[in-house]
């Protein structure tokens, strides 16, 4: 197997060759502080506040694709064989401005100026696949960007008006160019590179990941970064040694077998929305709701997962659904239901060498009915206080089998088994769903934390009993949108 160790992509319109990256060495720092690309700024230095978006490309099943991502927690070493674009590469033909910059400057889109090249750089993305957005879905586009003047209502009508400014620019024309230069540098090979203490590996496909973490099982998995980023630039931590699999297209693939939907582990937010709301209509609205753009684009089903927060987006709604784990070493593969996967909190059923292969999501029987919430503060871009995934079988009036998981309320998220006993053979009505909410004592003791009380967290989670019940009956949660 050929080995490399030396990272390469493409940064605007020239190729960047680097042999000394460390793995806690971000891209944000390096179009600062190396390249003196300064438009590209640093805000929250935690993916929050969208100052630092940049557009990476990369060679998929579909060709070039590019992607807005958080500049500041994504690793350097994982922009090898990609297109990294900034501010500065932002231009319209023959020397204009581009169309997205002069809508934010004709529609007065920017105030102090600091979030702007962020602002313009997520515009750009949601320009280069729809020039002609919906309010809608400018708002989803934006949900990664702060404002720190509160200067919303004239980017959104920027943003409206993008495209009539124009719907070409000279990137879509150099697109073919960029493509082939990609391909070409696909060589198959391992990357390592280091920098002092620091290593990353980026190994050559999904068995080369296996023999990897067989010979060094205490090694840091990194996927989309949107955690580990954090260890980095907030808590300055180290990564001595981390094997980076953002690249792995093996790890990106989505089926739809018939009886259930499987997953890649490497599939991000972003991709996953389309086949999860095909086969699961509730997970939509549920799914605009986790983080930003930025995020979505970056973070993974796999890495929400193997991280094993207590407070991560999927669990609950996944466990609800039936979903099972592939977990694979270089000894082979093994499946699990994913609530078995979570033993207390931080830790883990992976033993030493596996990593999360893929999430296998079985497709709904007759007579069921699903439901995902999500309690946060903020409405867009927060993390969960509680989040709650439920399924329920009805046949003639009675439910005959129930699944209800929670985040948020214990040290891992976990089924309600005595709520679920209590509604299993009952009746489908409230009163069965209030008696189910009044065993959740007995399943959960929930923290006081910054984002909520215990006793918030429970009566919250008892709350959703009812609002499913009332949903499924066709009264719709008026204050859906504020929760």
């Amino acid at each position: 197997m050929p080995h490399r160790q030396e990272i390469r992509f493409l940064l605007n319109d020239r190729p960047v060759t680097l042999t000394t990256v460390g793995a806690s060495d971000m891209l944000l720092d390096h179009l600062r502080l190396d390249q003196r690309l300064r438009g590209t700024k640093e805000g929250c230095a935690e993916g929050d506040c969208g100052a630092c978006t940049v557009l990476v490309g990369r060679i998929g099943g579909d060709g070039l694709a590019y992607d807005p991502v958080n500049a500041c927690i994504r690793p350097l070493a994982s922009c090898d064989g990609c297109h990294v674009v900034t501010i500065e590469h932002l231009r319209g033909h023959d020397g204009a401005l581009h169309p997205v910059q002069q809508a934010i400057i004709d529609h007065h889109g920017s105030q102090c100026g600091f979030c702007t090249p962020g602002f313009v750089m997520a515009l750009y993305a949601l320009w280069m696949h729809n020039p002609h957005p919906s309010e809608d879905e400018l708002d989803r586009a934006l949900q990664g960007n702060l404002c720190r003047c509160t200067g919303y209502a004239p980017i959104i009508r920027a943003g409206l008006a993008m495209g009539s400014y124009g719907t070409s620019d000279p990137l879509i024309g150099e697109r073919a160019q960029v493509e082939r230069t990609l391909r070409n540098w696909h060589d198959g090979a391992r990357v390592d590179v280091a920098k002092g203490g620091s290593r990353a590996i980026l190994p050559a496909n999904t068995d080369d990941l296996a023999h990897i973490l067989a010979q060094h099982p205490d090694a840091r998995i990194i996927a989309g970064a949107t955690d580990v980023g954090l260890w980095v630039t907030k808590f300055l931590r180290d990564v001595p040694l981390a094997v980076l699999i953002g690249h792995l297209d093996e790890l990106r693939d989505i089926q739809d077998t018939g009886d259930a939907l499987h997953l890649g582990a490497m599939v991000s937010y972003a991709q996953a929305h389309a086949p999860l709301c095909q086969h699961f209509p509730h997970m939509g609205r549920y799914w605009d709701r986790i983080a930003g753009w930025q995020v979505r684009a970056m973070g993974t089903l796999g890495g929400n997962i193997a991280n094993g927060s207590p407070i991560g987006d999927t669990p609950p709604a996944f466990i609800a659904l039936g979903a099972r784990l592939v977990l694979r070493c270089a000894a082979g593969r093994r499946e699990i239901p994913l609530e078995a996967y979570f033993l207390d909190y931080g830790k883990q059923d992976l033993r030493a060498g596996e990593f999360v292969e893929k999430i296998i999501l079985p497709k709904a029987a007759p007579n069921t009915l699903h439901a995902a919430y999500k309690i946060s503060k903020r409405r867009d871009e927060d993390i969960s206080a509680v989040a709650a995934g439920f399924s329920v079988t009805v046949e003639g009036g009675m439910i005959t089998s129930a699944r209800a998981a929670f985040g948020g309320m214990a040290a891992t998220p976990k089924r309600a088994s005595h709520a679920e006993a209590a509604l299993t053979n009952q009746p489908f009505t409230m009163a069965s769903f209030q008696r189910a909410a009044s065993t959740l004592p007995q399943d959960f003791t929930p923290l006081s934390d910054m984002r909520a009380s215990a006793e918030y967290r429970m009566r919250a989670a008892q709350n959703l009993f009812t609002r499913f019940w009332l949903e499924a009956n066709g009264t719709p949660a008026t204050l859906e949108d504020a929760v």
